[in-house]
């Protein structure tokens, strides 16, 4: 009998410790994160290569695709009015994971993880993914290289996996 009990109290403390852990939880759904041109947060591929009344200028987007987990959405770079970059995520959506984070990869893509994850690999981190889904912002540190870090990747630092990527191209 006091074996069960042993073994109960056991178990629910390794149960709690498992629910309680904040790394272990879902980003699921988030408040979408606006942007002084949040027209663009449909989709649409409109020409603002001019700046209006202040808007951020488009630089260069790419689509989403999924490499460990199914990822979609569209990843673009913004230069607002002040020269600010900023990475705009829209229609994004992702699995679930622990310590997943925005990167900028120097690579064409990140297809294949043979290359994407070797430690030569120039990256560039963003910040930890805000949520598994939704439109958000990133910010771009002054002076970053765009014609060199060329994909964005949704990587999973804790089981070194890229969850998805989103090659750049000049818009």
């Amino acid at each position: 009998m006091v074996r069960t009990i042993k073994a109960g109290l056991a178990f629910t403390a390794l149960a709690g410790a498992f629910l309680f852990q904040p790394s272990v939880h879902a980003q699921d759904n988030m408040k979408q994160d606006s942007m002084k041109q949040d027209e663009m947060k449909n989709d649409k591929m409109q020409d603002d290569k001019m700046m209006h009344d202040n808007k951020a200028k488009t630089l260069e987007t790419g689509k989403f695709h999924g490499k460990v987990h199914a990822t979609s959405g569209r990843a673009t770079v913004y230069q607002e009015a002040d020269g600010k970059l900023i990475l705009r995520l829209t229609n994004f959506k992702t699995s679930n994971g622990p310590d997943v984070h925005v990167i900028l990869v120097a690579t064409k893509d990140a297809m294949d993880d043979a290359n994407f994850l070797k430690d030569n690999t120039e990256k560039l981190e963003l910040g930890k993914l805000k949520g598994n889904e939704g439109d958000q912002n990133y910010e771009i540190p002054a002076g970053t290289d765009l014609t060199k870090f060329r994909t964005v990747s949704i990587y999973c630092e804790r089981f070194n996996a890229n969850f998805g990527a989103a090659p750049l191209e000049k818009f």
